[in-house]
């Protein structure tokens, strides 16, 4: 009898690879796809290896037709029945004024952010229904539920990829299927990711976030490992994650009158 599988779209050093760890741990056989980087691949699914769990990837080029639908049928075939997907893939291009986002950018984010969790449901959905179950947790960002300027192309596929999670859980949840749509509220320590994107200045950033001020990807795979065993009568279909001291999205312009801490209250006092 073969293992379940996790299967990982966006495998890299961050959440994809800390959640390929967790999930192997726990008796799945973890598939992992990332768009470049054979050798942190492979490093990677020898880390699972040594700890005692399975592990096989591949490198994928998620926007190019036909990609994702393959890996699909690929592992379903040679390895076992997917049970959990993780949809990790980033779709950032950078703060760019309108002027400075040309057609082709805007798209790239679309196909990246939207249109390719879209095939992969489209794929992947037809044999989790026949099954009757499976779950796909979706990291997605705060462009996700607010747009800030230059970020056309991000906020768009962020929001249209928060959007088409709630179309699917509309569908798919009568025939067993969790769709839970995560919103990444805060920095991550992901060296491939955060740190490409500050380089020297990653660790000066950390320390000036302060104790805890920076989400640990490990933390973060338990939570998707907790959504992916709810039972049926207590299914989580967004939820939201940042460090203790970031001010949520949703009230991104605080109170001056309350603290700096953000509490709004002294603590406690002394009688």
């Amino acid at each position: 009898m073969s293992d379940p599988v996790f299967l990982v779209i966006g495998a890299g050093a961050g959440i994809g690879g800390h959640a390929a760890r967790r999930f192997a741990a726990g008796g799945y056989h973890a598939v992992l796809a990332r768009r470049s980087d054979e050798e942190g691949l492979q490093r990677l699914i020898g880390e699972i290896e040594d700890a005692g769990g399975k592990a096989s990837g591949t490198l994928l080029n998620a926007a190019e037709d036909g990609s994702i639908e393959e890996l699909v049928e690929r592992t379903e075939r040679d390895i076992g029945p997917i049970e959990v997907m993780l949809y990790n893939l980033g779709a950032q291009v950078g703060n760019r004024a309108l002027a400075d986002t040309p057609h082709r950018m805007f798209e790239l984010g679309w196909r990246l952010g939207c249109f390719s969790l879209f095939r992969l449901a489209h794929a992947a959905f037809p044999a989790m229904a026949e099954r009757g179950k499976g779950t796909v947790l979706v990291t997605s960002a705060t462009a996700a539920v607010r747009g800030n300027a230059g970020q056309h192309s991000h906020a768009a596929a962020m929001g249209g990829r928060r959007m088409l999670c709630q179309t699917l859980n509309a569908e798919f949840a009568p025939w067993g299927i969790h769709i839970a749509h995560i919103v990444i509220d805060g920095s991550v320590d992901a060296p491939d990711t955060l740190g490409k994107l500050l380089g020297d200045k990653y660790e000066a950033f950390k320390a000036a976030k302060g104790e805890d001020g920076v989400i640990d990807p490990a933390a973060i795979a338990e939570t998707y490992w907790h959504l992916a065993q709810q039972p049926r009568h207590c299914w989580t279909h967004e939820l939201d994650i940042r460090p203790w001291t970031d001010t949520p999205w949703w009230n991104d312009n605080p109170n001056p009158e309350i603290d700096a801490a953000g509490r709004g209250f002294a603590g406690p006092q002394e009688d």
